[in-house]
């Protein structure tokens, strides 16, 4: 995110009563969260931005609730700061915070380093979930970082070395998670998700899990494999050739959803590998419960009268399955 105008400059300044002490600690991790450098006790700065500006107006609502007050200026400079010194505070605080990403990436560089000299590590898929989830800090951290600092632009270029690094210790890293980007909810919300047409198993299951836990006002639409060009730019595609989420290596496309936005519910782990099995059919897990839920969606295909009523059917089955496991 970059300001505006990189001379402009928002402040804000506010007091909330001493007690209790978890409205102060509120207040602050909602100023780190956005990336405001503190300039002294209950004073902030951020660049200006429209979005950083409907911050504060919000903040300041939620302080005058806590029985506080306070206020925020647009300013074009601050007399007794420089520019140049009121960037490195930002560049500062995001260096901290790429310092604590890079130690993660140290114990990660290593523990590849020694697969690659022959002693005893762990999975490349399990590095590969690591370095996702490294890989997404870093792009948290990069929406606070407002002037690009240097160390942002080494983190980067550092993890674009591991993966580079993870790739190449077997023949099946593109199988791995290294290839499944990390996902932000937010940016996939009342989307257009298409997908073929005769949905089955992996598809019932992860139009289920878009609805549940992706994009609860999700609208799902069918099309041929050959239409996937004419979608358009506000629709997804999902388990379609060439979609934005399908197959990965030996990953079926409800693993990749999972994979990509980080859903670590237990549940869903075990639906995901009936899932697995069902679809990939290479029994890695070895699941008792597969063959039923496989002979119920069966039916469902069967009796259908449309593609919208077996996905919708489908949906209810994958449901009640994850209720039964929760």
């Amino acid at each position: 995110m970059s300001p505006s105008r990189q001379n402009e400059w928002l402040l804000i300044f506010y007091s909330v009563p001493s007690k209790p002490v978890a409205n102060r600690m509120k207040l602050w991790r909602k100023l780190a969260k956005i990336g405001a450098a503190p300039l002294k006790s209950a004073v902030y700065l951020l660049p200006a931005t429209e979005e950083h500006e409907e911050f504060f107006q919000w903040l300041i609502g939620e302080v005058k609730s806590m029985g506080g007050d306070g206020a925020f200026v647009r300013s074009a400079e601050i007399k007794t700061i420089d520019e140049a010194d009121l960037r490195v505070l930002f560049d500062r605080q995001v260096g901290q915070e790429y310092g604590h990403l890079e130690k993660k990436l140290d114990v990660l560089g290593r523990k590849i380093q020694s697969i690659r000299k022959g002693t005893k590590g762990q999975e490349t898929a399990a590095f590969g979930d690591l370095l996702a989830r490294i890989a997404k800090e870093f792009d948290d951290i990069a929406k606070r970082d407002f002037f690009d600092s240097p160390s942002g632009t080494a983190m980067r270029k550092r993890i674009q070395g591991v993966e580079t690094s993870l790739k190449g210790l077997t023949q099946k890293a593109p199988e791995t998670a290294t290839t499944i980007r990390p996902r932000i909810r937010e940016d996939y919300q009342q989307r257009t998700w298409v997908t073929r047409k005769h949905p089955f198993v992996d598809r019932m299951a992860s139009a289920w899990l878009i609805k549940r836990f992706i994009d609860p006002k999700a609208v799902f639409r069918f099309i041929q494999e050959r239409e996937t060009a004419g979608i358009g730019d506000k629709a997804v595609a999902f388990d379609i050739r060439g979609g934005e989420f399908t197959h990965a290596g030996d990953f079926c496309t409800f693993e990749v959803l999972v994979r990509s936005f980080g859903i670590r519910d237990k549940a869903v782990k075990k639906i995901a590998e009936v899932v697995h099995d069902l679809d990939v059919k290479d029994e890695k897990y070895g699941r008792p419960d597969t063959a039923g839920v496989e002979e119920i969606l069966d039916g469902i295909r069967k009796t259908a009268t449309s593609d919208e009523d077996a996905l919708d059917r489908g949906m209810t089955v994958f449901e009640m399955l994850y209720q039964s496991k929760s």
